[in-house]
C-alpha cells in the first residue's frame, strides 16, 4: 500500500518551478517517493477553493511517515525555499488517500 495526494497549484514561474523539480527529485527519490501523474491544465469548471489551479499531479510515498519525513527533511525546506516559493502563487491538496 502507498500513500498518495492528489495536488493543485496555481504555477507563476514554469522555468523556476522545473529548477524546484529537478532539485527536490533526488531528495524525494531518497524517501521512496515519486510522481505517478501530472497536468498542466487551461481551465477549471469547478473548484472548492478560491485559489487558481493551473497544475495538478499526484504525489506518492511508501507511507505517510515517508511524506512527513520528505516534507521536513532540511535539505527538501531549502530546495522549496529557493524554488518554490517564487514559482507558485498557490497550493490546494486535492485529496490524500492510500492506494
Amino acid at each position: 500500500m502507498a500513500y498518495e495526494m492528489l495536488m493543485g497549484l496555481n504555477v507563476i514561474d514554469d522555468a523556476a518551478y522545473q529548477e524546484y523539480r529537478e532539485a527536490m527529485m533526488p531528495i524525494l527519490t531518497e524517501h521512496g517517493g515519486g510522481f505517478g501523474y501530472d497536468f498542466r491544465i487551461s481551465e477549471v469548471l469547478r473548484s472548492a477553493s478560491d485559489a487558481p489551479i493551473n497544475r495538478v499531479f499526484t504525489i506518492y510515498f511508501p507511507d505517510e511517515g515517508a511524506k512527513n519525513a520528505f516534507f521536513s527533511n532540511e535539505a527538501y525546506l531549502a530546495v522549496r525555499q529557493k524554488h518554490f516559493e517564487a514559482a507558485v502563487a498557490d497550493t490546494t491538496v486535492l485529496a490524500k488517500y492510500e492506494r
